[in-house]
């Protein structure tokens, strides 16, 4: 009986509270066959969504973490989204989409998880907001409960 549970991902059977964090799934984008490049230049400024509007495809670089300095190969397009774009005055404000808002946040803190609070505190919309529409049966954008060790379940 137990078995018959394991096609489903942990994050699949619990349910979201204040307490948990989420997390772009990047994974869930390869599983609904999305181009996330294609929704990633929807978030670029106006300086580089004209840049990168002939640049069919960036080349990954070398990112180094700086909490861990782990060495990682990174989308150059997100790179940009990071260290630029994330940082010019009206990237996230009151007209933003809400899940565009926390994507954004996401895509400006390299991906690392949040709780509905401090989503909250970053883009100034109500935390029991953001959690409806997160722990949502629709996933929105990839953005999903973070499962720290999912791989090992």
């Amino acid at each position: 009986m137990i078995q018959s549970f394991s096609k489903f991902k942990p994050s699949a059977l619990l349910k979201p509270t204040q307490d948990t964090p989420f997390h772009i799934d990047y994974e869930w984008w390869e599983r609904q066959d999305r181009d996330l490049r294609v929704y990633l230049r929807t978030h670029l400024c106006d300086e580089h969504r004209e840049l990168f509007e002939t640049h069919q495809d960036t080349e990954d670089i070398d990112w180094i973490d700086e909490d861990t300095g782990q060495v990682t190969s990174v989308d150059g397009l997100q790179h940009i989204l990071r260290i630029h774009c994330s940082l010019q005055p009206g990237y996230v404000d009151a007209r933003t989409p809400l899940v565009d808002a926390v994507f954004r946040v996401f895509l400006a803190n390299n991906n690392k998880p949040l709780t509905p609070a401090e989503l909250s505190a970053r883009i100034k919309r109500p935390s029991n907001m953001i959690l409806k529409v997160l722990a949502g049966h629709r996933v929105h954008m990839g953005l999903r409960p973070y499962i720290e060790n999912a791989g090992d379940a």
